[in-house]
């Protein structure tokens, strides 16, 4: 068992990719996963699960065919399994994505952004 924190922080200085989320913890079934993002991603839903956002720093916007949510630092959503959505950020943002291990960034919609799966970082 690990005996030792883990600091976002520190888990952003490691990496700069976009839209690359990198596996920092798992919790029974479920992961949790780092993220930058910065411009457009793609329609995409995930059929089995709901998604979770959570801003670290900066702010980002979850588009949906029929409305958008702005998150800012410090806010959380939960996207409902089967929603379509993509999501934006102007400038760069940091969030922390929880959701089932094995879940794809961008579920069964293939794109140059579909990241490789279970990075840990």
């Amino acid at each position: 068992m690990l005996s030792q924190a883990i600091n976002l922080n520190d888990k952003f200085s490691k990496f700069s990719e976009q839209w690359s989320p990198k596996v920092i913890a798992e919790m029974n079934d479920y992961q949790f996963k780092v993220v930058k993002i910065q411009g457009d991603f793609v329609w995409h839903d995930h059929k089995d699960t709901d998604e979770v956002f959570i801003v670290i720093s900066g702010e980002m916007s979850i588009i949906f065919r029929d409305g958008e949510v702005t998150l800012s630092e410090g806010e959380m959503f939960v996207i409902p399994k089967g929603k379509e959505h993509k999501t934006y950020a102007q400038e760069e943002c940091q969030a922390l994505i929880v959701e089932p291990k094995g879940v794809v960034n961008t579920g069964e919609t293939s794109s140059e952004l579909t990241a490789e799966n279970d990075v840990w970082l």
